[in-house]
C-alpha cells in the first residue's frame, strides 16, 4: 500500500492509527464510474485485513455491473461531527473479484480471514452468513490519503 501524503501531513493518520480507524468503522462509500463516465457512489459495510479492504456487494447491482466493466474505485471512510472531531481515510485503486459469484459459502481459503472479520464485526457471528446475493471484492489500495483534524491545535 502506498501511503505517501504530501499536503497535510500534520493531520495524517499513523499506520497504527489507520489500522485502528479501519478496523473500527463499519460503513464506506465506494465511487464506481458508470457506463456513460459519470460517477456513482454507494455505501457498503467493509472489513480491513490490515493491507486490503474487503467489500461484499450485491452481484445484481448497479455497482456491480459498474465494477465488471471498470474495476477503478475511490472508498471513502469517515467519521465525526464537529469540525475538531473530523478523520477519515481515502482509498484508491482497482478492485479484484474473489471466490464464487454469488458467495455460497465454498471452501476458498484467501475468504477465510475476511469473512471471520466482516462476520465478527457486523453481525457479531463467528461464521459468516451467504444468502446467495453477495460476493467479494478486495481492494488492495495504491493510493491511501488520510485525515484526524482532532490532530490540530485548538482553534
Amino acid at each position: 500500500m502506498t501511503a505517501t501524503q504530501r499536503r497535510g501531513r500534520k493531520i495524517m493518520m499513523t499506520p497504527g492509527e489507520l489500522d485502528e480507524f479501519l478496523t473500527t468503522q463499519r460503513t464506506c462509500r465506494l465511487a464506481t464510474v458508470s457506463a456513460d463516465g459519470s460517477p456513482h457512489v454507494s455505501a457498503l459495510w467493509f472489513a480491513w485485513d490490515g493491507s486490503s479492504l474487503w467489500l461484499y456487494s450485491v452481484v445484481r447491482s448497479k455497482r456491480w455491473a459498474d465494477l465488471r466493466r471498470d474495476p477503478r474505485v475511490a472508498v471513502a471512510i469517515d467519521s465525526g461531527e464537529q469540525y475538531d472531531e473530523l478523520r477519515g481515510v481515502e482509498l484508491s485503486g482497482t478492485v479484484e473479484f474473489v471466490g464464487e459469484c454469488p458467495r455460497t459459502g465454498e471452501l476458498c481459503a484467501e475468504l477465510d480471514v475476511p469473512e471471520t472479520l466482516f462476520a465478527r464485526k457486523n453481525f457479531g457471528l463467528e461464521e459468516m452468513p451467504h444468502d446467495g446475493r453477495h460476493a467479494w471484492l478486495r481492494l488492495t489500495p495504491t493510493k491511501v490519503v488520510s485525515w484526524d483534524f482532532r490532530k490540530l491545535a485548538p482553534l
